[in-house]
């Protein structure tokens, strides 16, 4: 019920301005049901709160396709891949976001003795093919573009899910330490994937320090290690080692 009214709110709100109260007549709930779907929708960046009511969120920049956002500082996000398959161990299970430098990092996963659970279709046309790695793929609506899943099927999912390590990419960091991304629809299910496993591995390229985003993901005393390249802003990371995150240098 609760997945189907957001939808609903959101709906309403897509064409303009809609009351509490207007919520509260067309949805049969209690006012205060209603705000409190709002808070979680307006954090999530789908609708934007207003004065007794909301109103349709503001634009965020749009992903460029995942074709074209894999082309960039590709070399440099293979060798962030590979120093991250490093921390996998045999028999591990682990999450892999959805993302250009999670999709590397499964390149460099095949023939492993693991399991990968993750809502990137990228990640599954690396590992479909390989005997040993056990794939796992969250269920949701497909967002073609990026070759993700996303939505509260996928949210749900994650729910019941739980690994050792969570791969999370990013579209940048900002100089407070949070972790952004671009796209209101995929911020609940990575900050799902961080609510979902133990150690929470942050994989992000030199041109993420401070990057792109408008969207929260989580803060960096979050992330329990940080993986870039030596081309990474070395002021960041100072402050980046000053929230207790470990930050490693891909070679």
């Amino acid at each position: 019920m609760r997945y189907a009214r957001h939808r609903a709110i959101a709906d309403e709100v897509r064409d303009g301005a809609v009351s509490v109260q207007d919520l509260v007549m067309r949805l049969g709930v209690s006012s205060a049901t209603i705000r409190r779907d709002l808070a979680e929708l307006a954090d999530a960046g789908l609708v934007r709160r207003v004065h007794g009511g909301a109103a349709p969120a503001l634009r965020v920049e749009i992903d460029q396709p995942y074709e074209k956002a894999a082309d960039d500082a590709a070399a440099e996000k293979q060798r962030i891949a590979r120093r991250a398959a490093e921390l996998v161990r045999d028999g591990d299970t682990v999450l892999l976001d959805i993302g250009t430098t999670t999709g590397a990092l499964a390149r460099e996963l095949r023939g492993r003795s693991i399991t990968v659970i993750t809502p990137s279709l990228a990640v599954l046309d690396e590992l479909r093919h390989d005997p040993v790695v056990d794939v796992v793929i969250l269920g949701g609506a497909l967002r073609r573009a990026y070759h993700s899943l996303v939505g509260p099927l996928t949210e749900d999912a994650l729910r019941h899910v739980s690994a050792s390590l969570v791969f999370l990419g990013t579209s940048g960091v900002d100089s407070e330490g949070w972790i952004l991304d671009t796209t209101s629809v995929e911020v609940p299910t990575k900050r799902r994937l961080v609510e979902s496993g133990g150690r929470v591995v942050l994989l992000a390229d030199h041109t993420k320090f401070p990057g792109k985003g408008s969207i929260r993901v989580c803060d960096m005393e979050s992330v329990s290690v940080l993986i870039t390249t030596s081309l990474a802003d070395p002021h960041t990371l100072g402050r980046v080692r000053e929230t207790g995150t470990e930050v490693l240098l891909a070679p």
